[in-house]
């Protein structure tokens, strides 16, 4: 962060004192109770005794500590800000400690196919019976109903059952899958968001309810455009590249020693962009918009013969001065050793118990007093290891006596009938 922002110290978070229970493993669920934990819930990751969370074992890579189990890199990513309770969900102290978990919670978190948590011996009904104010995040693959309901759902299969890939790649013929598990982390996203509208509604039904999202709709709810291209057009949208179907020139452009992006998103810039490099705007074909879009590879081959002189950082710099945004392709390693990554607290410094101390990405957001004072939190707990917290977890219980949360006891009165 910025060596001028003042920070308030000993900062929680807004979720403080909120609790959550992750029976959720690879990349959806733990995703969305990883986003809770960010912002001050405590989150207890229930996995089982065996190997626990499925992305232990995903890689290489793999960190080996001097002593002790190797530890996936695939977990650490999705797993700050949690503590880790092994227990056997097939044995009656597994299910006893669980319940005791989930009466004291505010928060469950799973993604399990259609069936496990009913078989485990925690239908709906018992979880709203342990707990009443309990709220549910359940993510499925392709929806828990319907006729595919409860099918299985894997990131790179629902990017193309959900439309993705049709739209991603070099052409119609080149389908592509995004470069991360987008899917996965959509439906993190949207389920993080669930719950905490239902943790607000809460607040005055004082019930808890069940929020169900999915792989598909996570991708469907964001194709934003072009789902109302076909919608309301009737046209399907078909990948092109590293240009924009509907704004012109916007995309990646060859320079003499590498490659720029450019986004000339409305006609005001096109008139500085065209200033800039001596191009006339009115030419015929390219004067507005839609005519650009219509002559895109004639714009195309424009832009690329005036880029083709000039430089990445010449031209960079050039594109800066005229107003047109503009920006380079960094790869993983330029991205996490910008300094701008990391002055958006984009990395966190954390005390691994094998690994010692790592930086891994941080949060995407932060938060800060009306006076300019920033409140994000910046002291974060590091991906658990396997069962680590189990002792803690278990005193805590002891203390809690194994009762719903105050805050759920003491909104009995406002429950709806």
């Amino acid at each position: 962060m910025p060596a001028e922002a003042a920070v308030t110290p000993n900062y929680e978070g807004p979720l403080a004192g909120t609790v959550v229970v992750d029976l959720s493993r690879a990349l959806a669920g733990p995703h969305a109770a990883m986003m809770l934990g960010d912002l001050g819930a405590r989150v207890v990751k229930v996995e089982t005794p065996d190997g626990g969370d499925d992305t232990r074992g995903w890689g290489p890579p793999f960190v080996d500590p001097a002593q002790g189990e190797r530890e996936s890199t695939y977990f650490l990513s999705a797993n700050r800000n949690k503590e880790s309770i092994a227990l056997d969900l097939k044995s009656e102290n597994g299910c006893r400690t669980l319940t005791a978990i989930i009466a004291s919670a505010d928060v469950l978190i799973e993604n399990f196919r259609t069936g496990v948590m009913d078989r485990l011996g925690f239908p709906m009904e018992r979880l709203a019976e342990i707990n009443p104010g309990l709220v549910v995040l359940s993510i499925s693959g392709f929806g828990h109903d319907g006729p595919e309901g409860g099918r299985a759902g894997y990131d790179q299969i629902a990017q193309g059952e959900a439309g993705l890939m049709s739209l991603t790649g070099s052409s119609p013929d080149d389908p592509q899958r995004v470069g991360v598990p987008i899917a996965d982390l959509l439906a993190g996203v949207h389920g993080a968001f669930g719950i905490l509208a239902a943790l607000r509604e809460r607040e005055v039904t004082g019930r808890g309810q069940v929020v169900r999202t999915s792989l598909l709709a996570s991708v469907v709810g964001v194709h934003a455009f072009q789902g109302t291209r076909w919608t309301v057009a009737g046209e399907i949208g078909e990948a092109q590249g590293n240009h924009h179907p509907s704004i012109c020139p916007y995309g990646l452009f060859p320079t003499a020693d590498g490659a720029v992006q450019i986004a000339v998103g409305s006609e005001g810039l096109w008139k500085r962009f065209c200033d800039g490099f001596w191009i006339e705007p009115d030419r015929h074909g390219m004067a507005t918009n839609p005519e650009r879009v219509e002559n895109r590879e004639k714009v195309n081959e424009l832009v690329e013969a005036v880029f083709g002189a000039y430089g990445t950082e010449e031209l960079l710099t050039k594109l800066e001065a005229t107003g047109v945004p503009a920006g380079r392709v960094r790869n993983l390693r330029e991205v996490y050793e910008w300094e701008q990554t990391r002055s958006q607290g984009l990395l966190v410094d954390v005390d691994h118990r094998t690994l010692g101390r790592l930086t891994i990405p941080g949060p995407p957001l932060r938060f800060f007093d009306t006076d300019g004072t920033e409140i994000t939190r910046t002291e974060h707990r590091p991906p658990p290891v396997l069962g680590a917290d189990g002792a803690e977890i278990l005193k805590w219980l002891g203390d809690q006596g194994n009762e719903p949360s105050d805050r759920t006891r003491n909104d009995r009165s406002h429950v709806r009938s």
